[in-house]
């Protein structure tokens, strides 16, 4: 039977451009190796989410010009409780076992990253919810 962190493992995108080799410090490499392509699976999860969330406090973000909606996200990314405890649960419950020992020895500065991570992930999209107030 196969594990649950060798199914994990099988479904994961690789990314090319994320870089990890012996020189990689071990942060960056999770980071790489383990975030990165978790963010891009995720992907569709991440800005469903946020579109809920938009429509959670009554659409207020399509009213808002590009600057004021980059703000937006940002703020929301990193100052909303709820926000960022739901998107570190996306994470994380695609972490292997190991992945998340090394969460938990590290949880500050991976949140850190994983937060950065859904904001650029989110404001490099922006088109997606123009489309979506269309």
């Amino acid at each position: 039977m196969t594990s649950r962190d060798e199914l994990v493992l099988s479904i994961r995108l690789e990314i090319p451009n994320a870089k990890v080799d012996q020189s990689t410090l071990g942060l960056e490499s999770f980071q790489n190796s383990t975030l990165r392509p978790i963010a891009k699976f995720q992907n569709e999860l991440i800005l469903s989410i946020f579109e809920n969330y938009i429509k959670r406090y009554k659409n207020v973000f399509y009213k808002l010009g590009t600057e004021e909606k980059l703000n937006y996200i940002e703020n929301t990314v990193k100052k909303d409780s709820k926000f960022k405890n739901l998107i570190r649960g996306v994470f994380m419950g695609h972490f292997t076992a190991n992945e998340y020992e090394f969460y938990h020895k590290n949880s500050s500065e991976v949140n850190k990253r994983i937060i950065n991570l859904t904001k650029e992930r989110l404001q490099t999209q922006l088109h997606y919810f123009e489309k979506q107030s269309a």
